[in-house]
């Protein structure tokens, strides 16, 4: 899962997104200990319940496909079709960040562009390629969850996991997670699918120091009514 602050270069964005943290699922080359230049993050609560193995609650209508254009959703928000590579992305980077078996049954997923968070000048940097997702596994009835997965032009990555009965984007439903290099165990946190590695943060207020949210304005109403 990669982290949503930038750097001013572009080596120092690929060390940031692809190299500083724990559940990085990008393509770049940065080395495994170059170090992050963000500053630092709150952690959130290790204790209490993992994701429930009980079945998941299903919506009572099918989610729209689209949204319309909006000052918080400035690209609006559509959902590819299954059998394309915008549908099909987003998923291939869950199973290869969390390992997931089997298949994965899609309750919502949308996708938008938008321009970084904080804002940047660089031209790699104003728009960027986000998908939401809402999923279980219909082989482990633990694994359900809401997923962000993000593209730039240096690396794709899993940047928030949410619990799967939560709404919006809302603090503090949303958990990033920073690479720790001495610390990789991953573990279980309450409501989150799976096992994650890193130090977890409030992806929407961000971490401790600049308090950058892993989304600017321009974008977070594009999660409205999931």
């Amino acid at each position: 899962m990669h982290q949503h602050r930038f750097s001013t270069t572009l080596a120092g964005a690929i060390a940031s997104v692809c190299v500083a943290l724990a559940l990085a699922a990008c393509t770049g080359d940065a080395q495994p200990d170059a170090p992050s230049s963000s500053p630092p993050v709150t952690p959130i609560s290790e204790t209490g319940p993992t994701a429930s193995p009980t079945p998941p609650a299903l919506p009572e209508q099918p989610p729209a496909t689209r949204g319309p254009v909006a000052a918080d959703c400035v690209g609006a928000w559509v959902t590819p079709p299954p059998d394309s590579h915008g549908y099909l992305e987003p998923l291939r980077v869950i199973r290869r960040v969390t390992g997931v078996r089997g298949p994965l049954e899609v309750v919502d997923l949308r996708s938008f562009e938008g321009p970084e968070s904080p804002p940047s000048d660089k031209g790699y940097l104003l728009d960027i390629q986000r998908w939401y997702v809402k999923a279980f596994a219909k082989d482990d009835l633990s694994f359900q969850g809401r997923f962000l997965v993000e593209s730039r032009e240096f690396g794709t990555g899993l940047v928030a996991v949410a619990p799967y009965d939560t709404n919006g984007f809302r603090s503090p439903d949303w958990v990033g997670f920073q690479f720790d290099s001495g610390d990789p165990e991953a573990r279980a946190y309450p409501g989150l699918p799976g096992l994650w590695a890193g130090v977890p943060y409030d992806f929407v207020a961000g971490g401790a120091g600049l308090q950058i949210p892993g989304f600017p304005d321009e974008v977070v109403g594009c999660l409205s009514a999931t």
